[in-house]
């Protein structure tokens, strides 16, 4: 288990861009036109934030298109890892190539 906690995507909407821009969560909501509960629920890390609110988010904000979504993707990620734990050092790697090398060219 890690020793220093995930970052939830809200935290970041929350601290990085709606405090120190000045802007509600009802502001939020309204511009991009999301119910006001979805925001409120992302900034206090009780809901991910979906594909379709990453766009909005990216729009809104003039950042790239991945942003929130490769936030949520790294969420996501740490916290399975903290919850399988051990369990997953004990599966082994497959020693076959994967028949996908046109995918890494």
């Amino acid at each position: 288990m890690s020793v220093i906690q995930p970052t939830h995507p809200g935290e970041i909407l929350r601290e990085e861009f709606l405090k120190p821009m000045g802007i509600t969560p009802y502001r939020l909501a309204k511009d991009i036109g999301v119910p006001a509960n979805r925001i409120t629920a992302i900034i206090k890390e009780q809901r991910r934030i979906s594909a379709e609110t990453a766009l909005l988010l990216s729009r809104y904000f003039g950042v790239s298109d991945s942003l929130w979504s490769n936030l949520q993707a790294h969420y996501n990620l740490e916290v399975a890892k903290d919850a399988l734990g051990e369990k997953l050092k004990t599966i082994p790697t497959c020693q076959h190539q994967p028949p996908i090398s046109h995918l890494t060219d």
